[in-house]
């Protein structure tokens, strides 16, 4: 190998005082143009709806600069539901780059895992036993749905742990307390009343509508809390890649770091499904989307998120403009999911 295939191979580093990182111009690009293309699409979903508004009266509108009647619609009306998205989709992305780079499998994700199946069981439960009364009035579906899932998660994990937590066992206990929780969510639904069963089951397609203040704060604040955590644990995060050796002799402590990561992945999650319920497939599809994307050997972090926000606004869209009705936002994920999935398994078994 000559001088210059050599300095080619190189990547460049930049150390700011006590912190280094590497330098890739690439990921910095793909993550910002990835990011100005949410915002777009946020702005976009805000204008879109029975009293259009242009895309420059939004943007004025949301510094505070707009007229009083487009004041109401967009921050009391249509904000909430952008906002929602936009959280949820990030919250997706980045539980689902966390998963699938512990587990060091594509299929890893949240919805793979049970997670989501878990905060959709209890969500019904509350609905269908109670009949949305008082229990649910004082809890609410979105703490229900975030209890249920960090529940699971932490059952998944525990399950999964014999010195050290392996992938692909993770994937398997999660196939099967997924399919445990989808169980117990099909026999509420059948022993429930009918007109709890309406309620419960569009909640669990996943869906942006009629989203309220309370319930995107929830998930905003914990979002940003938890992403904060993931950004502080990060950089212990990547010897992790190259096993669990080389990372205890870089002076990682693999076991902390991997149960604080899985943890915050879950509670990212639950965040996600309290907010919008169990929308299926955006935290496994978007991972691998931003790994080809950047050419990066692992799911990077900032890109997941930023995808994962651009498939959620997206899949809002087609659903409210693509057909004569409305649909659920889920459904549209799911369609765009499933194919991938069956893509990821086919090249899966190739290899």
């Amino acid at each position: 190998m000559n001088e210059t295939a050599v300095k080619r191979e190189v990547v460049p580093g930049v150390r700011l005082g006590r912190v280094s990182f590497v330098w890739r111009p690439r990921i910095l690009l793909v993550t910002l143009v990835l990011t100005a293309l949410a915002l777009l699409l946020f702005c976009f979903s805000i204008s879109l709806g029975d009293f259009p508004i242009g895309l420059p009266r939004v943007v004025a509108t949301l510094f505070g600069r707009g007229e009083r009647v487009d004041e109401f619609v967009v921050m009391d009306l249509r904000l909430p539901r952008a906002a929602a998205g936009l959280v949820v989709g990030v919250a997706l992305g980045v539980s689902g780059a966390i998963t699938q780079s512990v587990a060091r499998n594509p299929l890893a994700s949240p919805d793979i895992l049970g997670i989501t199946g878990g905060a959709g069981v209890v969500s019904v439960f509350l609905v269908t036993v109670s009949g949305g009364t008082a229990v649910a009035g004082a809890l609410g579906l979105s703490g229900a749905a975030l209890a249920g899932g960090l529940g699971t998660g932490l059952l998944v994990y525990f399950l999964a742990w014999r010195r050290g937590v392996d992938g692909f066992r993770l994937i398997l206990i999660g196939i099967s307390v997924s399919a445990v929780t989808e169980a117990l969510t099909t026999w509420l639904l059948a022993t429930a009343d009918i007109r709890d069963v309406a309620r419960a089951q569009a909640w669990l397609v996943g869906s942006l509508d009629n989203r309220s203040w309370e319930e995107v704060r929830l998930a905003l604040w914990g979002t940003l809390v938890l992403l904060a955590v993931v950004a502080c644990v990060a950089f212990q995060f990547k010897p992790l890649h190259f096993g669990d050796d080389v990372a205890a002799g870089l002076g990682v402590r693999y076991t902390r770091v991997r149960a604080v990561l899985l943890l915050c992945a879950v509670l990212l999650a639950a965040m996600a499904v309290s907010a919008a319920g169990p929308v299926p497939f955006v935290a496994m599809v978007a991972p691998q989307v931003a790994m080809r994307l950047t050419r990066s050997p692992t799911p990077p972090v900032p890109a997941s998120g930023a995808v994962g926000a651009v498939l959620l606004l997206g899949s809002d869209l087609v659903a409210r403009t693509a057909l004569p009705i409305t649909l659920p936002v889920g459904v549209v994920t799911a369609a765009i999911g499933g194919p991938f999935l069956i893509h990821l398994l086919v090249r899966a078994n190739r290899r």
